[in-house]
């Protein structure tokens, strides 16, 4: 089962760090909707405290994150080592998102080489924190970041990626509204 703690230590932070990858994870409370788990990459996540991370959310074709958080809060953050020793980290959480025009928005901006792409900032309050051994986690060679995203980003353009937003990020698989949708 791992071990818990209240809180990350210094030496969880430096763990996530060093981690090129995590994995997102929502749900709504409807017991047949859709569990959301999404890969991340880039340069996207900081540790703030002992107790409070954010990342940054790139536009993308779903945006199940913000529907499931504004619904109700709960939101669990996973790190593998892919190299080094075996070892697995989650953060069991509530989020929330910032969405641009909020009061933390620059003070987060700041923090990152913010894209073209940068839908919102994902904020959670982290409540408890799990080891575990990660022996099954098979070992990867990082090779570095695609392009794909910003190169997508570059051609619709700003505006291309508002309509984008509007389209495809308003509201859930489940139909629940997103952080974006409650802002318009």
């Amino acid at each position: 089962m791992g071990k818990f703690f209240d809180e990350m230590t210094p030496a969880h932070a430096a763990f996530i760090q060093k981690q090129k990858m995590y994995f997102v994870a929502t749900a709504p409370l409807q017991a047949d909707g859709h569990v959301n788990l999404s890969p991340k990459g880039m340069d996207s996540f900081r540790v703030l405290s002992p107790t409070k991370v954010v990342y940054m959310d790139i536009v993308g074709s779903g945006n199940e994150t913000s529907a499931h958080i504004l619904e109700n809060g709960r939101i669990t953050l996973m790190f593998c080592a892919y190299d080094g020793p075996p070892n697995i980290l989650r953060l069991y959480g509530t989020g929330r998102t910032v969405l641009p025009g909020d009061a933390e928005w620059e003070e987060f901006a700041e923090m990152f080489d913010v894209p073209l792409a940068i839908r919102q900032f994902i904020v959670s309050d982290v409540h408890k924190v799990q080891t575990s051994c990660g022996f099954s986690v098979p070992y990867y060679e990082y090779v570095g970041e695609r392009d794909h995203g910003e190169k997508w980003a570059q051609n619709k353009g700003a505006e291309g990626l508002e309509v984008y937003k509007r389209e495809k990020n308003l509201v859930s698989l489940d139909g629940l509204p997103t952080a974006l949708a409650e802002a318009q």
